[in-house]
């Protein structure tokens, strides 16, 4: 890494911050007192909530002491039945002692949270249904069964205990009532009996899974971030569950085995282990199992606000705040950083991460979906976004004001010393990162991985000029030339050269229906401005009527932006808007998924609205209408579609090119193994394209070894990035273009269209003549 950039456009530090240890001191110095009225902060409604469910515990003991109300029903069970009063009272007193020790622990987490900065995720009439719909989605376990055996293992787990929490709960409602409102008998007792061990089966055979997937079967997300502390979890609620039924089947075995409990299908069958045993030796069977239950509630609560099982709270929590008041596909804003006052951009220490940024290193459940689907990790990068994540928390944990355990267990010899994120997180983690998206799309609890590691880009970019020494040499092309290729911006239009394609002046009135932003590979790269051609071959064929800007068009930032040049990507992006505004330009036809996220989803913030369409999303809509007519498209070939990772996981778009490519008749279809939300990155995304790939295996040679492992004798794309970097893969595994051609959508579909037409031609050509013989 080197500082190549200039600092007449790159030293932001120059303006006001005139080193690393400025920055650190901002944060680490006194606040000013807060001079505004002080609010009831959210770590305070947690201990509110925890008094509450104490005083109502100990509350709930205390009654049945006193009323010593009974249900005189046959069919029924005896709350605390051969369970000494002491033992009673040291249960009411234990429980609500921990559970105000777990709110004030929650409170200290919260209070962690606090220190970050605003984040709008406000709930208002508009976006609540959407929160809600969230919040289902998690607690429902929907976003946990896109695996589906780990969500079935988790499910099983989650909803046994939540029954059996219910199944408790029941019991000490009908604990407290009098005789008369007293409901846990006769029928209803035996179809509570039967839900309360159905919840348990559950709830151990899902432990019996998890320990069987953690221990033995060992998948590498999992067995890579394995500690003590998951041992210790398993290992409690397992004696729940099983302390459970044992004491159950004792307390049966007490009653001389009553006929109604057969609907206790498994502490029934527990109790035949006790028949035969002398009244006092079940008592003390029933008191031992009795107390191990209780001692392993205990445990649950002593580790709940301490270990990773505080994501039962956390992650619903985060799930129902997934809704944000940007698109999916847009970074944060930020001010116009040649007027702004801030004196540190990004993200270097803690405090400059958002509350929810922060809320989410404690609601992440350590599951590695996310390690997973990483194509950095996959390919042998020192990127893993759960890490990134985790050493966040940790970093927030070891600077707490108040003792907070980090989100899993540490090794021993990890010491942070400072609130500064790159104790734990190294620059060359940051880099590695494609911007896929991939993370935050699979992960089942909405954290947001990608915009951790584009903040902390902004810092390493804006404020240290740590980037890739390459990455420098685009920032200078993109400032020097408006386009990261280097190139002349007279020769944008150069591919247009024998077309009937309009270019109009910035100057003059737009006229055209639709403006065709074409883009820097587009205009420049070789292979790309094929893709370009033949779209506008499609258009004309359409009756479309397009325009280009030609040398005034500019490169619209996205390269800049994603390596954190955020004072470069306003610098490109300002003029670009100014000009489209002033042309009144409204709707624009982009073939780059990277211009398109950009224009359609990053230039609001700056004050450029208009109405985009992807080149796939317009042929779409061209062949329904029946405007291009396709018709005679045809090729006897197998075909395999690669996801662009900002037309798919960033603006959801994955229809629309399969749509395109399933019009062509003749065509099979078939799909690569990592397809759709999963599809797997070419590797050039986040300014990856500007930057060399020295470590491990090229990620743009795993993608094309995928795709032609579907023996596939096309493979297309739908962005000039990724047709780029799965060509070169392609040739790079030894296929020649006559073997397996990569190429743009519309590429394939004007080759379908002009073989058809080519088809029909000799067809007419090969005919015989009917001509009419002389008298007839």
């Amino acid at each position: 890494m080197e500082d190549l950039w200039p600092v007449r456009t790159m030293g932001l530090r120059h303006r006001g911050v005139t080193s690393v240890s400025t920055v650190m001191s901002t944060h680490a110095s006194t606040p000013s007192p807060d001079k505004t009225p002080k609010r009831f902060k959210p770590h305070q409604l947690v201990i509110t909530i925890g008094i509450f469910m104490a005083i109502f515990t100990v509350t709930s003991g205390i009654i049945p002491l006193i009323t010593k109300w009974h249900d005189k029903s046959e069919i029924t069970r005896e709350t605390f039945s051969g369970i000494p009063g002491p033992l009673q009272i040291a249960f009411y007193t234990v429980v609500p002692a921990l559970i105000l020790w777990g709110a004030f622990a929650f409170a200290d987490r919260v209070r962690n949270w606090e220190r970050g900065g605003p984040d709008r995720r406000r709930t208002t009439p508009k976006n609540a249904r959407r929160r809600l719909a969230d919040f289902r989605a998690g607690v429902y376990m929907r976003t946990l069964l896109r695996d589906s055996a780990a969500g079935l293992m988790h499910s099983m787990i989650y909803f046994g205990f939540l029954v059996l929490l219910g199944v408790t709960t029941v019991l000490e409602v009908d604990h407290q009532l009098p005789p008369k409102l007293k409901f846990l008998h006769g029928r209803t007792y035996m179809g509570y009996a039967f839900v309360g061990d159905l919840a348990g089966t559950v709830f151990v055979g899902g432990l019996l899974f998890a320990i069987a997937r953690r221990y033995i079967q060992r998948p590498y997300r999992i067995r890579i971030k394995t500690k003590p502390e998951h041992a210790l979890i398993l290992g409690t609620f397992l004696t729940i569950g099983i302390s459970g039924f044992l004491a159950e089947g004792v307390r049966i075995a007490q009653q001389d085995q009553p006929g109604f409990e057969k609907w206790s299908f498994i502490g029934y069958p527990v109790s035949n282990l006790f028949t035969g045993h002398s009244a006092h030796t079940l008592d003390i069977w029933h008191q031992a199992s009795w107390g191990l239950h209780v001692l392993a509630f205990i445990t649950f609560l002593a580790i709940l606000p301490v270990t990773m099982l505080r994501h039962m709270f956390t992650s619903p929590l985060n799930m129902y705040l997934k809704d944000r008041d940007r698109p999916k596909g847009a970074m944060k804003a930020m001010p116009n950083l040649t007027e702004t006052s801030l004196e540190t951009f990004g993200a270097s220490v803690v405090e400059d991460f958002t509350w929810k940024q922060l809320l989410d290193t404690d609601a992440c459940t350590m599951c590695g979906r996310c390690t997973s689907v990483c194509p950095a990790h996959a390919t042998g990068k020192p990127l893993d976004p759960r890490e990134i994540v985790l050493k966040t928390g940790e970093v927030m944990a070891a600077t707490a004001a108040a003792h907070v355990s980090p989100p899993i267990g540490m090794d021993g010899e990890i010491k942070i010393s400072s609130n500064s994120l790159f104790e734990r997180i190294t620059a060359e983690e940051i880099w590695a990162c494609t911007s896929c998206k991939a993370c935050d799309e699979i992960c089942p609890v909405n954290i947001e991985i990608l915009d951790k590691i584009l903040d902390m880009r902004r810092y390493l970019s804006l404020m240290e000029s740590n980037f890739p020494a390459e990455l420098g040499n685009a920032y200078r092309a993109m400032e020097n030339q408006g386009n990261p290729w280097g190139m002349a911006q007279g020769e944008r239009g150069d591919w247009a050269k024998g077309l009937d394609v309009t270019v109009v002046d910035p100057g003059e009135p737009f006229e055209a229906e639709y403006l065709y932003w074409v883009g820097c590979a587009g205009s420049f790269d070789d292979k790309n401005k094929k893709v370009t051609q033949s779209m506008a071959k499609l258009l004309k064929r359409a009756g479309i009527s397009v325009a280009i800007l030609g040398p005034s068009e500019m490169c619209t930032g996205d390269s800049a932006r994603r390596s954190g040049n955020e004072y470069l990507f306003q610098m490109l992006a300002m003029p670009n808007i100014e000009m489209l505004d002033g042309m009144g330009v409204k709707k624009i036809i982009t073939q780059c998924p990277h211009c398109f996220n950009t224009l359609k989803n990053e230039y609001p913030q700056l004050g450029g609205n208009y109405e985009l369409v992807h080149h796939t999303q317009l042929l779409e809509s061209l062949i329904e209408s029946g405007k291009l007519d396709v018709s005679e498209a045809t090729l006897e070939e197998r075909i395999t579609y690669h996801d662009s990772c900002y037309l798919g996981r960033h603006n959801d778009v994955y229809l629309a090119p399969r749509k395109v490519v399933g019009s062509i008749k003749g065509i099979e279809v078939v799909e690569m193994t990592r397809n759709g939300t999963k599809g797997m990155c070419c590797g050039a995304g986040g300014a990856r394209m500007w930057m060399e790939e020295t470590i491990g295996t090229k990620v743009n040679d795993e993608r094309a070894v995928e795709a032609i492992s579907t023996g596939a004798s096309r493979v297309a794309t739908a962005c000039p990035f990724c047709f780029i970097m799965l060509d070169d893969g392609v040739k790079a595994a030894g296929m020649e273009e006559d073997q397996v051609k990569v190429a743009d959508i519309a590429i394939h579909l004007l080759d379908a269209i002009e073989n058809g037409e080519r088809i029909r031609a000799e067809g007419l050509a090969a005919a015989p003549l009917n001509v009419p013989v002389a008298g007839e």
